[in-house]
């Protein structure tokens, strides 16, 4: 069996950074813009994010539909992420919170690339981290009801670390290996961010974990 890692010479793998580019300035357009978001808003916005994701999965595939979803998602996305910075920042600092991002970066970076050019194939696991997601799932279910000491957080969050590097390898790898047409790129995109920011978002969990 020939494990060599394949680019289809159809993936219009330009286009896709360019779009990822894109995205990640309407997101950061979002992020500034969630300084004047009344705090009312802030939940509707939640809804509203997770209601753009759920209709780019099911229009994925209409080119015309999907873009301007993937922006619609990005701002609002962005926005949402404002007062989740802002109380990490409270609680760990600033520095901290650049520490954070600037490990992510590098970490996802690294996985990213070695996940685009590794002879193995990971589809495998797929199943595996859709098993770990919702297990994560339940443990911040239950969570919200019995807090968990600093050390069951750090737990959480090392969980959560794990499983979107996994994430990261699993959808790069599956790129890199099977390609992708044009009208698969505003989902890519949302994966790809998901999978980086839920990947901040646990570190600065880990990093809080002792603070909260």
């Amino acid at each position: 069996m020939n494990h060599s890692t394949v680019y289809r010479p159809h993936s219009p793998v330009a286009k896709l950074a360019a779009s990822f580019l894109a995205a990640l300035a309407v997101a950061t357009a979002g992020l500034y813009a969630g300084q004047w978001v009344p705090a009312g808003l802030y939940l509707p916005l939640y809804a509203l994010e997770l209601i753009l994701l759920l209709v780019m999965i099911f229009a994925r595939r209409k080119q015309a539909v999907g873009y301007p979803l993937m922006f619609a998602f990005m701002l609002v996305s962005g926005a949402t992420l404002y007062p989740l910075i802002g109380y990490y920042i409270s609680v760990i600092g600033a520095a901290a919170v650049f520490k954070a991002f600037a490990l992510a970066v590098v970490s996802f970076s690294g996985v990213a690339i070695y996940a685009a050019k590794t002879k193995e194939d990971f589809s495998f696991l797929g199943g595996f981290l859709m098993l770990g997601a919702f297990a994560l799932l339940g443990l911040l279910i239950i969570q919200w009801f019995i807090p968990f000491s600093s050390v069951g957080q750090m737990g959480i969050a090392a969980l959560g670390i794990l499983i979107f590097l996994g994430f990261t390898i699993y959808d790069i790898n599956r790129l890199a290996r099977y390609g992708f047409t044009e009208a698969d790129i505003p989902m890519i995109v949302v994966n790809i961010y998901l999978d980086f920011i839920n990947l901040f978002v646990y570190i600065l969990r880990f990093f809080a974990s002792d603070e909260e």
